[in-house]
């Protein structure tokens, strides 16, 4: 056992070296990274306290089995930026079947594009294998439209680099050198705060769409200028987003509307006619002038959270997107007869249902939406035991920001949010001073007294004699 071990160990230390030896040959003679520029530690000034120890300890993994692997893209982006990243994504030559090998505690996830989870406690490290040009022989395969529906072509560095979306994001750091190698001048982008497309924007977007949206999210997000040739292509080839599936849509959009600069993305997706389709009936809410003010409270909101470091429910966020649509549907119901209650339940599963297909809002974000949704007509009760009922629902912080918003938005009267916030912070003796009169109980002790009258009434007609 002992000697399978102390084998094992070698045999680890032998491949070590030899990737080694290959990356000096590799630097050597050009043929991997003789294009991208080399940026020292002294010249970039990263903070490598900055980076997720989980993002070294899985570079540090694949190295040691005799891998390059690198962190790139976005987290490079930020650190550039000095900004803290959210997420770390690692390169590598080693093949999704051999990260799997290195790390216990990994998973590989994905057709379209193979990646392998790295999974270190609470934090998951995406980790890619070095893509070659789509178009070379192997497993992918393109749509008539020209989009890559699946590519797990496998490359070099310097290609995987080319097959980035921005020159921003082709900027790969090396933790055991501590070096940034910069293959398309991305460097050069940032420091004058311009957005490019690497390659010809209009084949790279007709390959993935979503780089249309992903254009203007980063350029809001990081305030950086969409550069004129990147930009063009945009309007013209915008309904190309209707070809993209709805969960990817889905995603981008959510990493959109929480990136802390949902604002400014809905103002530039306006400018890029790219709002169509994005979210499926978002020009209606906009249209509408109560329910755009509503709408632009909620981002608002969202974005001031995430500004501050606080955490941002998508139920939440969604619930308030939809909210108009749910109205029309309520009103709907009520005009057919329906009770408000049951009207409401069933306003709440048609715009469910409708978006669920054309958006692909996952079900753990509609359960929440509903009960955020459900919770309104009951902040309206103000008598009796209801508002003590309601404080302890597990949702009501969520259900009372949301009528907060709808009371700022000129839904309803800000009377009744200031008496939930008044409320929730008084003391026992106070609360029962505030609670309205309970009509609503008069009127079953009324039933239930008439009811008593004519059961009595009707005992004393039975025992008469005929």
């Amino acid at each position: 056992m002992i000697k399978k071990f102390l084998q094992k160990v070698f045999n680890k230390k032998i491949k070590g070296a030899v990737a080694i030896n290959q990356a000096a040959m590799n630097q050597a003679s050009g043929s991997d990274t003789g294009t991208a520029k080399r940026i020292a530690v002294s010249t970039h000034k990263i903070d490598k306290s900055l980076i997720s120890q989980a993002a070294l300890k899985t570079c540090d993994g694949l190295q040691n089995a005799g891998f390059e692997a690198f962190i790139v893209g976005g987290a490079v982006r930020d650190l550039l930026m000095n900004v803290k990243p959210k997420d770390f994504d690692v390169a590598t030559d080693a093949t999704p079947e051999e990260v799997y090998k290195v790390f216990r505690r990994s998973r590989i996830i994905g057709r379209r594009f193979r990646l392998v989870h790295v999974l270190w406690g609470q934090e998951t490290i995406e980790v890619s294998t070095f893509r070659g040009h789509h178009q070379s022989e192997g497993d992918a395969q393109t749509n008539d439209s020209g989009r890559i529906i699946r590519d797990n072509i496998f490359g070099n560095l310097t290609e995987d680099a080319a097959r980035r979306d921005f020159t921003a994001n082709a900027l790969y750091y090396n933790a055991a050198t501590e070096e940034v190698l910069d293959f398309h001048n991305g460097v050069a982008d940032l420091k004058s705060n311009l957005l490019r497309m690497i390659g010809d924007p209009t084949t790279r977007y007709q390959e993935d769409p979503v780089r249309m949206l992903r254009a203007v999210r980063l350029s809001a997000k990081l305030g950086l200028k969409i550069e004129k040739n990147t930009e063009a292509p945009i309007q013209k080839l915008a309904d190309l987003l209707q070809d993209v599936p709805p969960s990817r849509l889905f995603d981008e959009m959510l990493k959109l509307f929480l990136s802390g600069h949902a604002v400014e993305s809905i103002s530039a997706l306006r400018a890029q006619h790219l709002h169509h389709g994005l979210l499926p009936l978002l020009d209606v809410v906009l249209e509408q002038p109560l329910g755009e003010r509503f709408v632009m409270l909620a981002l608002k909101n969202t974005d001031e959270r995430i500004k501050i470091g606080k955490s941002s429910n998508p139920s939440f966020l969604f619930a308030t997107l939809l909210w108009h649509e749910m109205l029309v549907a309520w009103d709907k119901y009520k005009a057919q007869g329906e009770h408000a209650i049951p009207a409401l339940h069933m306003a709440m599963n048609e715009v469910i249902d409708i978006q669920a297909e054309k958006m692909a809002i996952h079900n753990r974000f509609t359960a929440t939406m509903k009960e955020i949704w459900s919770m309104q007509p009951r902040f309206e009760q103000r008598a009796g035991k209801r508002p003590y009922g309601l404080l302890t629902h597990p949702r009501y912080r969520a259900g009372y920001d949301f009528l907060l918003l709808r009371c700022e938005s000129g839904e309803i009267d800000n009377e009744i949010g200031e008496w939930w916030t008044q409320f929730a912070d008084a003391d026992a003796e106070t609360r029962a001073a505030m609670l309205l009169p309970d009509t609503t109980a008069k009127k079953r002790r009324k039933r239930n007294r008439k009811k008593a009258s004519g059961s009595v009434e009707t005992a004393i007609n039975a025992k008469e004699p005929n």
